[in-house]
C-alpha cells in the first residue's frame, strides 16, 4: 500500500492505494500535465460524501483507463 497525504480544502488527510494503482496515476498526472494532488482534489469534489475516497480513486482510475481502451 502507498499512503498519500494531501491537503482537501485545508484539512490535511491521508489515503492509501495499492502501489499499482498509485503508479497508474501518476502516469495519468503526467499525461494530463497535472498534479496527483490535483486529480485527488477534483475526485473529492465531485464525490457523494458517503463514499470512500481511496476507492473513488480506484473507480476514476479505472474509467480513464477504459477511455484508452476504447479509443
Amino acid at each position: 500500500m502507498h499512503k498519500i497525504s494531501i491537503s482537501l480544502f485545508g484539512h490535511q488527510t491521508s489515503i492509501s492505494l495499492e502501489k499499482e494503482f498509485y503508479d497508474i496515476l501518476c502516469v495519468l498526472a503526467k499525461e494530463n500535465k497535472t498534479s496527483v494532488a490535483n486529480i485527488i482534489n477534483t475526485i473529492d469534489q465531485s464525490r457523494n460524501p458517503d463514499s470512500n475516497l481511496s476507492s473513488e480513486i480506484r473507480v476514476w482510475i479505472l474509467k480513464q483507463l477504459l477511455k484508452k481502451l476504447k479509443s
